[in-house]
Formats: C-alpha cells, sequence, structure tokens
C-alpha cells in the first residue's frame, strides 16, 4: 500500500458535453450495488441485485463510476435522452465493475462519446484491452470494435487529475493487489469520493483514503464481506465491530467526512440481512446508511 499520494502526475482536457443538464446540481445515483455477481431474486428487491455501478450529475457533467450490471439498467434509462456524453471511471477491472459494459446500448449508437478511465490491470493490460478482452469470442459474440459511438480512452496512475471545465476528479491508487481506484470529485466547494475497493486494514488509518476523504461531503465506500460462513447467519451483524472493517470508518472520521454510504454487497447478503446492517450501522453513525438500487442523494442543489 502506497503512503499519501505523490504530486499530481498528469491532467486530461475533455471538450464540452453534448446536452449534460442545468448545470446548477450535484446529486449521486445508484443503478448497481453488488460485488463479485449479480444477486437478482425475491430476496434482494428492496437493495436491488445489480453490480456496482454508480452515476453522477456534476454541474452540466454526467460521470459514472463502475460499470457492473447496473451499467445495463442505467444505459437504457438514457435511450430517450439522446445524443450522450459522459465520463466512466472504472475501480479496477474485476468482473463485477466491467460487466455491464457489453450491454450498454448508448455505446452502439453513433452520436454519443463516452470517455473511459481505468488503470491498468495487475499484469499491465490497459482499461481498454480488458473491456475489449471480456468481448471476445467465445466469451461474446459482438467485439468491442462494432461500438458506433467516440470511445475515448484514458489510462490512469496514482495521482492523476482529471479537469472537466469546473469539476475535478481526482484518481488514488487504494488497492495495490488489485489495482483498484478510488475518486474523488469536486466541484464547487463540494467533493464526493468513490472508494468501494480500499484495502481492509487491522483498525489502523488508511493514508490513501484519508487523503482521498479530506473533508468530503459524501463517501461511498464498500461493506464489509463476510468474515465467516456463519456471519449471515447471525441475528445480528457483528462484523461491524472486526478490526479490519473499522479501518474504513476511523480513516473516513479522521478524514472529516460528512456522511458515508456503503455499497458494493456481498451476492448473498438479502433485503432482512442488509436492514439489519443499516439498523446496527446507525446506532453508531446515525447519518449514514446504506445504498439501494434507484437511490438518489442530493449533495447540492443550486437551481
Amino acid at each position: 500500500m502506497q503512503n499519501l499520494v505523490a504530486p499530481k502526475l498528469g491532467q486530461y482536457k475533455a471538450k464540452p458535453n453534448l446536452n449534460n443538464g442545468t448545470g446548477g446540481d450535484l446529486s449521486v445515483r445508484f443503478w448497481g450495488v453488488r460485488g463479485q455477481i449479480s444477486a437478482p431474486g425475491t430476496d434482494t428487491i428492496r437493495y436491488g441485485g445489480n453490480t456496482s455501478c454508480v452515476e453522477m450529475r456534476v454541474g452540466r457533467k454526467r460521470l459514472i463510476f463502475d460499470g457492473g450490471s447496473g451499467l445495463r439498467v442505467l444505459g437504457n434509462h438514457w435511450l430517450k435522452e439522446m445524443p450522450i456524453e459522459a465520463h466512466i471511471f472504472f475501480s479496477h477491472s474485476h468482473w463485477d465493475s466491467i460487466q455491464g459494459f457489453p450491454f450498454f446500448t448508448p455505446g452502439f449508437i453513433p452520436g454519443n462519446c463516452f470517455h473511459l478511465y481505468g488503470a491498468a490491470a495487475p499484469d499491465g493490460a490497459s482499461i481498454e484491452q480488458c473491456l475489449g478482452q471480456q468481448m471476445i469470442p467465445p466469451n461474446f459474440p459482438v467485439p468491442l470494435q462494432v461500438m458506433q459511438s467516440d470511445l475515448k480512452f484514458h489510462g490512469l496512475r496514482s495521482g492523476h487529475t482529471v479537469t472537466l471545465d469546473d469539476v475535478t476528479v481526482e484518481a488514488v491508487l487504494l488497492n495495490d493487489s488489485h489495482q483498484a481506484m478510488g475518486y474523488r470529485v469536486n466541484w464547487q466547494g463540494y467533493a464526493v469520493v468513490y472508494a468501494t475497493t480500499h484495502s481492509h486494514g487491522w483498525g489502523g488509518i488508511d493514508e490513501n483514503l484519508r487523503y482521498l476523504s479530506r473533508q468530503a461531503d459524501l463517501l461511498i465506500l464498500n461493506t464489509p464481506f463476510p468474515l465467516k460462513e456463519d456471519n449471515l447467519l447471525n441475528d445480528s451483524p457483528l462484523i461491524w465491530q472486526d478490526d479490519r472493517w473499522q479501518t474504513g470508518i476511523v480513516t473516513a472520521k479522521v478524514a472529516g467526512v460528512k456522511r458515508i454510504v456503503m455499497s458494493r454487497y456481498h451476492p448473498d447478503y438479502n433485503d432482512d440481512y442488509l436492514d439489519r446492517l443499516q439498523k446496527q450501522l446507525q446506532s453508531f453513525y446515525p447519518n449514514h446508511l446504506l445504498a439501494r438500487e434507484g437511490m438518489v442523494l442530493p449533495v447540492c442543489s443550486r437551481v
């Protein structure tokens, strides 16, 4: 794990958006909240079963974080708003972060423009190669090259800042073994952090997460996965007391984060279990909550 963040290594400039909003608000919407694999079914209706995908409307910009199966649902929602320009940031290249991309319908429509950002995988593959490899037969019948939208790929390293007019996105490596990035979105004095892949420590401070989360208005953090198989059967999810999980909470408190939202649930966590998880979380931190698909969190509104 690296200590703190090196000075900025570079910047990307994006062209103006095609038709993106009123320019007066900052909001977050959850389209997918699972990790590992989608979990549809009658016992995941309230929280949702799609893998990770978060949309942020930041002024006139559309930002997406991760392309799990929730990206397919988001893409279908956007079909009535063509043409679209958006920026898609991938935390890493595990399947639960990229599996929705082959089913992202706006990517196949000419006139749309998508900027795609991500770090190289542990084997050195770029984000373009990772997205393309899952679309090669026999895995998928339609290759990446069939997509007719304008796809612009950008490789990131820890310390990069992406500049999108009045919005900046800081990228910081949070998990060395997965080459997983966290992102901080800055706009007009507000900050939202997407950090669903940070390394679980043993009760200490995660310095990279602290840097990324400094005085953030909202931190999107991953929920703990079961430490033992029988954790899922307990009446009370006592894993909140585990030192490894407390790393994220303690780091957020030290960083001065105003609000935490948990996401990226284990696929075996059903609605009742997540209800208990949220109840226990809010018994310690009343302002924090668990994400649900379709949930919209306004951070700032200036309309």
